[in-house]
């Protein structure tokens, strides 16, 4: 189980955030919140890059988004090199990007899913780990396209 994680969401995703916080604590996953710390504008890749960041850099283990869609946060946070942020919409999608793409950050759609289906996306992301094998090969071809790009 993931011990310590990097939390970040904009305005949109604020109050989806402030409502995963419990999910969290009763995993008993330790976050440090990034920020937004309300629902006013904000621009969501200054979010995607701290948190990502800090993943990179290796002073959290994960981090997890929420933007409206996801998908802004993931392709800013999938620019920092190491990440590899996955959308995921649902429990299954979220348990295989941890399994077979050893996802490192997730990002959620605060206006596409429930609070209860983002309560189940999270349990079912921190439930599961990498599988390697035939998926660790496939994983390090993304680190070799990274190193190759200079990303």
């Amino acid at each position: 189980m993931v011990k310590r994680i990097a939390l970040g969401a904009d305005h949109a995703g604020y109050e989806e955030k402030e409502q995963i916080k419990k999910t969290l604590d009763e995993l008993g996953i330790e976050y440090k919140d990034m920020g937004t710390v309300s629902p006013d504008s904000v621009d969501y890749p200054d979010f995607a890059k701290e948190v990502a960041e800090a993943v990179a850099k290796g002073d959290y283990e994960q981090g997890l988004l929420v933007c409206g869609s996801g998908t802004g946060m993931a392709i800013a946070a999938n620019k920092v090199r190491g990440v590899r942020a996955a959308v995921a919409w649902s429990p299954d999608i979220a348990r295989l990007a941890r399994e077979h793409n050893d996802a490192n950050v997730l990002s959620l759609a605060a206006r596409f899913n429930t609070a209860e289906e983002l309560d189940q996306i999270v349990r079912a992301w921190f439930a599961a780990d990498f599988e390697g094998g035939r998926h660790g090969r496939r994983v390090e071809k993304i680190t070799e396209i990274e190193e190759e790009t200079g990303l």
